[in-house]
């Protein structure tokens, strides 16, 4: 396999690398946290960019990378952007790869398995140490991203810490985190935070515009993706508003679920060419019984996720009772899921096993 059929695991399958990203949408606040910084000479060697996936925090990153390798100090005067012009020769390099000056830690293709390895190696962060050398030469800025730092395995996070102890002269090491709970208590302690919050419905919009997605079904999206550019586009890729359509018909007459409907469901999730959709239809349960709890709490959803659900959800989750009952649940099948995910289970026998449960628990909780 040639290095452009390699799969970056820091690029959204259909969505243009974040390097590649124009415009930011919907992270105003933490570009301006970062300026503020920045001008008032605050600029700490950590920076730990958080928040949900794909809501832009790696974009965020290369933004920060290309504004301090383009030597920013003499364009501070009036409103300071991130926004570089893309013809400056650093911006170039960047977008081409290749800045002398930049280094990206991310997890690496396994050539034994012809799969990209589910975490962070050690000898991935030992790079740095060359990095560190060569870029040195110039006593030019250097940048650091980690994406994401909640994939570095135990040795590459106590590597990277030891960057973060003794940071190199003129370096900011930027970490992405999706779940910044999951890191060395040390590590987040070195680093400065920029939260980068979900997206509005018209952000989300422009997001996904930019990135070559354009889509009417907006309500339905917002509803879904929560925010998330990123989630909205793998909904849009794989059919995901459709699926989720499904799921709301299946469970339209519950305490009673359609069982033909529930066995067409996990019948097309069984094959290999079906993984893809076995996991959408996972996570697709796993979002429903979070808006049937969320519903119980504080009533039917602003914007549906498909036609019936808030009628539906009113039905099953009348009250804080139902909310719990349903939050339980939605544990309970993750576990069940990660389990049955791990041994193998036969995808179909699974996913019957779970709405079944969802039948079994709307039978205490819905109204007639």
């Amino acid at each position: 396999m040639s290095d452009e059929d390699i799969p970056q695991p820091d690029q959204i399958a259909g969505a243009p690398h974040p390097r590649e990203t124009r415009v930011l949408y919907g992270q105003a606040k933490a570009e301006a946290d970062f300026l503020d910084a920045f001008g008032a000479g605050r600029l700490h060697s950590g920076w730990l960019i958080t928040g949900p996936r794909g809501v832009g925090k790696a974009t965020l990153a290369w933004k920060i990378a290309t504004f301090l390798l383009s030597d920013p100090d003499g364009g501070l005067f009036g409103d300071p952007s991130l926004q570089i012009d893309p013809e400056h020769p650093d911006a170039r390099l960047i977008q081409a790869g290749a800045h002398p000056r930049l280094s990206l830690i991310r997890r690496p293709w396994d050539e034994k398995t012809k799969k990209l390895k589910t975490e962070i190696t050690v000898d991935a962060v030992r790079s740095l140490k060359r990095f560190f050398q060569m870029s040195a030469a110039d006593g030019g800025r250097r940048v650091v991203i980690v994406d994401a730092a909640d994939e570095l395995n135990r040795n590459a996070a106590n590597a990277i810490l030891k960057e973060l102890e003794e940071p190199p002269a003129n370096c900011t090491i930027l970490l992405i985190a999706h779940q910044p709970s999951r890191l060395l208590p040390t590590i987040r302690s070195r680093c400065r935070e920029l939260r980068c919050a979900r997206l509005n419905a018209d952000d989300l919009q422009k997001a996904l515009a930019q990135a070559g997605h354009p889509s009417e079904q907006s309500e339905s999206l917002a509803a879904l993706a929560g925010g998330s550019a990123g989630d909205a586009i793998r909904l849009l890729n794989h059919d995901g508003l459709a699926l989720y359509a499904e799921l709301i018909k299946t469970f339209d007459k519950l305490p009673r679920i359609d069982r033909p409907s529930a066995l067409r469901l996990a019948d097309a999730c069984v094959g290999k060419a079906a993984e893809v959709r076995f996991g959408i239809t996972l996570d697709l349960i796993d979002l429903f019984l979070a808006r049937a709890a969320r519903a119980g709490l504080i009533g039917e959803p602003a914007a549906q996720g498909a036609p019936g659900e808030a009628r539906l959800l009113a039905r099953i989750a009348p009250n804080d009772h139902a909310a719990r009952n349903w939050a339980q649940l939605q544990q309970d099948l993750t576990d069940r899921s990660r389990h049955g995910r791990a041994v193998n289970l036969d995808p179909a026998a699974l996913i019957l096993d779970m709405i079944f449960k969802i039948e079994e628990t709307a039978q205490g909780t819905a109204v007639a």
